[in-house]
């Protein structure tokens, strides 16, 4: 019996220190989870990835951006010289067309007429003449052996030197008609594209009814309004040497149209308008584009650039980094501790697709150029991954200059 009671309290303590085994382990595991937690709580998360690059120093050219039309050189409202039935259409709408060649064709037969008759009354009158002068000769002759009066040699001569000018109208009429005659055959002005024929053969024209309208492409103009403030800037530098007069011309443009990727057309200003609109600010200016290849078409809108100088060591940036606050741009730059600092800037032109900065960064700094938006305060620890800054230019939109 007390063997057995030894036995019980044996196997019994036994388990009770298993028990407590198990329960510290079950503590101590606890205790190392706690811990592990804690540790990662104390961590945070990763610092989060972007991108930046380098700050890039170059001498660049800066461009002013305006919009404008595109505008032919010469511009003709073809219109009869003289009224009457159209007879023929002598050419293809909207096809280029030779100066001189035949148009339009009015019916030639009352101008023919017309004709004939004025050059027959100029035969009349040189026939008058031709008597009148015989006649006074003769008077001449007589007056020598005192035949005839004083006063009949003066009319003698009167009628002659009338019969003269007789024939000088008569040849104006002739000549009068026979440009009337020409004047049937409507001729090309100038060299073109001739538009939509506004009559058909059938119709009654006069003086001024409008026949087609002829437009010269082998060059074209491109008009534009630029601000005051361009004026102004382009003005000074006039005076000051540094660039050819905004008035007298030659200063550089590029072109692009609505489709273009860039400006890739050049021309250069030829004409500035005299005053300024004062209720807009601005001023007409104009530049020419050789169209020999024929791409530009009157009415085009277009994108126009225009030269506004040099400016050596720059420092430009991707125009994707710049942040607004309010009405103050900012940057974030990365430290050499990996930390994204911010930055006030000061911006100016766009100069080959890249923003130029006048005041705010240093030559060497590290700009965050992509994923700006997953830092949440100044001095956050990012991943940085170096980029290169024109490659980030051109993935975006290329040469939006402005100023």
């Amino acid at each position: 019996m007390n063997v057995h009671k030894m036995f019980a309290n044996r196997e019994g303590r036994r388990a009770l220190m298993a028990t407590a085994v198990v329960a510290g382990l079950v503590i101590l595991t606890g205790c190392e989870s706690q811990a592990d937690t804690q540790e990662a709580a104390e961590q945070g998360p990763p610092p989060p990835q972007v991108s930046v690059a380098q700050v890039l120093v170059e001498d660049v050219e800066l461009w002013d951006a305006f919009t404008g039309r595109i505008e032919a050189v010469e511009t003709v409202d073809l219109r009869p010289r003289v009224s009457g039935y159209i007879e023929s259409v002598n050419y293809t709408e909207g096809q280029e067309v030779e100066k001189g060649e035949v148009l339009f064709v009015i019916d030639q037969r009352p101008y023919r007429a017309e004709l004939e008759r004025a050059e027959a009354e100029l035969q009349r009158a040189r026939a008058r003449a031709e008597l009148a002068r015989s006649e006074a000769a003769r008077a001449e002759a007589l007056a020598q052996s005192r035949s005839i009066s004083r006063e009949e040699l003066d009319q003698r001569r009167a009628a002659a030197a009338t019969a003269e000018a007789d024939i000088l109208a008569a040849r104006a009429i002739a000549e009068t008609a026979r440009l009337n005659m020409e004047f049937t055959e409507v001729r090309a002005p100038i060299a073109g594209r001739a538009g939509r024929a506004l009559v058909t053969p059938g119709n009654l024209v006069s003086e001024a009814s409008p026949l087609t309208r002829i437009v010269a492409l082998d060059r074209v103009h491109v008009h534009f309004h630029s601000d005051e403030l361009a004026y102004l800037h382009y003005d000074a530098m006039a005076r000051n040497g540094s660039q050819a007069s905004f008035r007298e011309g030659g200063i550089p443009v590029r072109v692009g149209l609505a489709n273009d990727e860039g400006y890739p057309y050049r021309g250069e200003v030829d004409f500035v308008d005299n005053r300024l609109d004062a209720e807009a600010g601005t001023i007409l200016t104009r530049a020419v584009l050789d169209n020999s290849d024929g791409r530009f078409a009157p009415g085009m809108y277009a994108r126009v650039q225009l030269l506004a100088g040099e400016a050596e060591g720059s420092l430009l940036i991707d125009d994707k980094a710049v942040l607004t606050d309010q009405d103050r741009k900012y940057v974030y730059v990365v430290d050499e501790e990996g930390r994204a600092m911010r930055r006030d800037v000061q911006l100016g032109r766009m100069a080959d697709g890249l923003r130029v900065v006048a005041a705010g960064l240093e030559p060497g700094d590290h700009v965050v150029v992509n994923g700006a938006q997953r830092i949440f305060f100044p001095g956050m620890p990012v991943a940085a991954e170096s980029v290169d800054m024109r490659g980030q230019a051109e993935g975006g939109n290329e040469l939006a200059a402005t100023h």
